[in-house]
């Protein structure tokens, strides 16, 4: 005679007990306390935050250099600021957006149906994204691009 009863973890016990929209909420919560305190401690006055480790180590500035300025300028409804710091971070922070609501409602049953993107697309993103970090990075094109 074998046991076939699972022995389950106390950790395993508790995100079976916990409602499905609990991680889409906690991580809405700490997206908004981490945006609130972005706002209240302003990255652009240095000593707030430690610098970017892709700038630090490299002298490059990365893509998401400037996110932080971006998101503070955004708080306050700075968008030329926000644009100025990174333009990238503009359209990121929407589809991050968009993307954590489809979760919420996907819990909740609610399901809206979207195509996935085909294969090239994530390409193409790839490679923006990259051509965007060269640009940021030329000395001549520094005005409009770097943070």
């Amino acid at each position: 005679m074998t046991l076939t009863a699972r022995v389950t973890e106390p950790g395993e016990r508790l995100l079976a007990r916990l409602h499905p929209s609990a991680a889409p909420i906690a991580v809405g919560i700490a997206g908004a306390v981490a945006t609130a305190y972005v706002a209240s401690v302003d990255p652009h006055e240095g000593g707030h935050y430690p610098t970017c480790p892709s700038l630090y180590l490299t002298g490059f500035y990365c893509p998401g250099c400037g996110s932080l300025r971006a998101i503070h300028d955004l708080s306050h409804l700075d968008l030329a600021g926000a644009w100025g710091m990174n333009p990238l971070a503009l359209f990121a922070i929407p589809w991050l957006g968009w993307r954590w609501l489809k979760w919420l409602l996907a819990t909740r049953g609610v399901h809206i149906r979207t195509k996935p993107a085909p294969g090239w697309a994530l390409y193409l993103l790839f490679a923006g994204i990259i051509v965007y970090t060269v640009l940021r990075n030329i000395p001549a094109l520094e005005p409009y691009l770097a943070p």
